[in-house]
């Protein structure tokens, strides 16, 4: 398929939305109105169905931004016990804290820098949503390894950086150098790790998804 094709048919994937509740579409169209970067419409629907499908009870969700995805994955995860959920940028905590407050969606948003925060929470996830610094992807990785469950699915967003992941690094600007560097290695992980089942797709702007099978490998 050459890449006008690929594009066509990204935008007929993507004149069939999920269907979102009046106050989830009311968050969607705001962010965008405020230039807020929000899952993009046809992960929107993957994550409804990752979440109708896998029905995980405890959730990780790193980088909140205004709590869209936060309250997408608990709108659709029938079996949600507990959304842990993470930012660090004090308008969007703003926001988020405000967004929450309208649902009863089992979420607890943890505020400060992830890394840190990652070293102090407890218990296992079943399902871990990546979307925050992409330079610091493989940090994140190490740090939720601990408290994967077996079987738990990660999800890492924006993997493709609009194409720039293809290009020759010394074609990029100096900023996206470090980030090109960072999603490669964080790429390298989750493909050469033993312990995970890893694939890429090109769904928004590119998906990593990994299954942990650390516990049932012999």
């Amino acid at each position: 398929m050459i890449f006008t094709d690929y594009d066509r048919f990204k935008g007929f994937i993507g004149s069939f939305p999920v269907i979102l509740p009046e106050e989830l579409l009311l968050i969607r169209n705001k962010a965008l109105l405020d230039h807020v970067p929000i899952i993009r419409d046809d992960t929107q629907r993957l994550m409804a169905l990752l979440m109708q499908e896998k029905r995980p009870e405890r959730i990780l969700e790193i980088g909140t931004a205004v709590g869209f995805s936060a309250l997408l994955m608990a709108q659709f995860d029938t079996a949600l016990k507990e959304l842990v959920t993470i930012e660090n940028y004090e308008p969007r905590i703003r926001q988020a804290k405000e967004n929450f407050s309208r649902s009863n969606a089992p979420i607890s948003l943890r505020c400060g820098d992830a890394k840190e925060i990652l070293l102090t929470i407890e218990g296992s996830f079943d399902f871990v949503f990546i979307d925050a610094a992409k330079a610091q992807y493989p940090d994140y990785l190490k740090l939720i390894r601990p408290h994967l469950s077996d079987g738990a699915l990660i999800v890492a967003d924006n993997i493709l950086q609009e194409g720039r992941i293809l290009e020759p690094k010394e074609a990029l600007c100096r900023r996206d150098r470090t980030i090109h560097k960072r999603i490669r290695e964080y790429l390298r992980l989750v493909m050469e790790d033993q312990a995970l089942f890893s694939t890429l797709l090109p769904v928004g702007d590119g998906l990593a998804l990994s299954v942990y099978q650390g516990n049932s490998i012999s």
